[in-house]
């Protein structure tokens, strides 16, 4: 189908043309029984299982295919390899009370949490874009730029851990975190309990839902039902892996063929289509560290991801693989912000990782394959329309 067994043919003929020549020297001895085309296929087939991973069928599609994919036309037919899918569609979070979720949505919007900093959780996870600020990196109550770029608050509880360098294992510890960091959102809780305590309608929503004036404990699992309700089901790509052959175009299904094909899926998998591992980044530094020099010691400090926290060796570089769920919708890209397009994300993702140059066809149908991944919330709000930046 991709070609390659044409591949296979012209490198098996270098293999056996190799064998050919040094068949008579001491170092390649037949072996007692086998005949010398039996050998040599033999060998070949060692040399075939060895190297016939991923990239090799990335670039049989590359030769298969040249832009713009002309063999592919009409709809899409879904998947059709028999193969189990390493995307999942996405599920709602079912059994929120809504009550509690409704309560937390009044909170995750309401400034005076932050410690009279006029900040909200929203101010930085806008629910009307893609669930983050569209900045580079975060910016503080003093107005500087923070350390790490924001990310979505969208499908979030779908991820193992939370922020970029894994600090977190729930919501609720991670809000508090949020809460009370000086340079977020500035609050303490006997400032915030004072707050919500003074709120008549505060109060009463409290004794509703939880029987009981706001606690520390209600704020948080308040704020963590609401954000487990915000999922982005349904995207046009969860229609196709549940059979609906229209749901994506040629183009866009070609895009996923590629994106299984170059190994991004050895990350960006499971219902998150990622969320779910810690990953290094980058694989292929050099240059990484060329570009890093102009930065601050405290940006090229967070560079080093999760070693920051744990100070063991084997956590440098590592961070969180970010879920792609509505990633067209949520540029710029990376920890650092560094990437301002979905295309310029797909080349530093190769080069990065792969050590390698993709053909600019190939990153044009990956970028148009992840532009199918934007749902719609449960809120009945659809994260903001299809974002030209990418």
């Amino acid at each position: 189908m991709y070609k390659s067994s044409g591949y296979f043919i012209r490198f098996g003929g270098r293999m056996t043309s190799r064998i050919r020549r040094g068949a008579s020297s001491p170092g390649l001895k037949q072996k007692r029984g086998l005949s010398a085309p039996r050998s040599r296929l033999a060998i070949l087939a060692v040399v075939c299982a060895a190297v016939a991973p991923l990239p090799i069928l990335a670039y049989a599609i590359e030769r298969q295919f040249p832009a713009p994919y002309d063999r592919w036309s009409g709809a899409a037919s879904g998947p059709q390899t028999g193969l189990p899918e390493p995307i999942t569609p996405l599920l709602s979070v079912t059994g929120l009370d809504a009550g509690l979720v409704e309560l937390g949505g009044l909170l995750f919007t309401d400034q005076d949490l932050s410690g009279g900093a006029g900040r909200s959780c929203a101010t930085c996870h806008k629910l009307d874009g893609g669930g983050e600020d569209g900045k580079r990196r975060a910016i503080g109550i003093d107005g500087e730029e923070l350390l790490f770029n924001v990310p979505s608050i969208f499908n979030a509880a779908k991820n193992y851990r939370f922020n970029w360098r894994g600090n977190f294992t729930t919501l609720e510890e991670q809000n508090e975190a949020i809460l009370l960091d000086p340079n977020v959102m500035g609050a303490t809780w006997p400032r915030i309990l004072r707050t919500l305590g003074d709120n008549p309608d505060y109060v009463e929503r409290f004794q509703q839902v939880l029987g009981e004036r706001p606690t520390r404990r209600g704020v948080l699992d308040a704020l963590g039902a609401f954000q487990r309700s915000l999922t982005t089901p349904d995207s046009r790509f969860d229609r196709y892996l549940r059979g609906d052959a229209a749901a994506i175009t040629a183009e866009e299904e070609q895009g996923y063929v590629l994106f299984k094909a170059f190994g991004c899926v050895s990350c960006h998998q499971g219902e998150n289509i990622g969320g779910n591992l810690m990953q290094r980044f980058p694989v292929f530094s050099p240059r990484f560290a060329q570009e890093r020099q102009h930065e601050s010691q405290a940006s090229r400090r967070a560079d080093l991801g999760r070693y920051t926290i744990t100070e063991r060796p084997e956590d440098r570089y590592l961070f969180r693989v970010p879920s792609l769920r509505n990633v067209a919708l949520t540029a710029p890209y990376f920890h650092d912000g560094r990437s301002a397009s979905l295309h310029d994300a797909v080349d530093e993702m190769a080069a990065s990782q792969l050590g390698r140059r993709l053909p600019r066809a190939s990153v044009d149908l990956i970028v148009k394959f992840l532009a199918t991944l934007s749902g719609r919330t449960d809120m009945g709000v659809r994260p903001a329309a299809q974002d030209k930046r990418y």
